[in-house]
């Protein structure tokens, strides 16, 4: 049987692991033209309101915005929004509550597309790029960008 230091010193070994882990993620993500933003998503069928905010990466890969969780193990998007059929249907600015869990000056954006229904939160920099990404597509295609008034 182990002793407690044994059984403390393999918890520090897992816990520096996932540490190391996430923060490889984190720098690949962004290398790779990644941008941070925070995302919630509505609660499942039935039940009302939104879950927690979640920190996270963003890319834009072809006509998609794929989301990736900080804090997630898998190396696939935990969201992909497609351009094409992709609308804001509102734009805020944080609650007092929800401003520390979002990147500094963000502005909220309510997205929605044919599978997906988000709220995105993004720095200034962050917003110019993705809006311009949006209204961006190649010529003579519509890009499919609608913002709700």
């Amino acid at each position: 049987m182990g002793t407690v230091a044994e059984v403390v010193g393999i918890i520090l070994v897992f816990g520096c692991a996932m540490f190391g882990r996430l923060t490889f993620r984190r720098v690949q993500l962004s290398r790779a033209g990644g941008v941070e933003v925070s995302l919630r998503q509505p609660r499942g069928s039935g039940l009302r309101g939104w879950r927690r905010w979640r920190l996270g990466m963003g890319r834009y890969v072809g006509d998609g915005f794929a989301w990736y969780p900080i804090a997630g193990l898998r190396a696939r998007p935990g969201v992909v929004l497609d351009r094409a059929e992709l609308e804001i249907t509102d734009r805020r600015a944080p609650s007092e509550a929800e401003e520390p869990l979002m990147p500094p000056s963000a502005t909220v954006l309510a997205c929605r597309d044919r599978h997906e229904r988000v709220e995105l939160a993004m720095s200034p920099d962050v917003l110019t790029g993705y809006l311009s990404w949006l209204q961006a597509g190649p010529p003579g295609q519509s890009t499919g960008y609608r913002q709700a008034s």
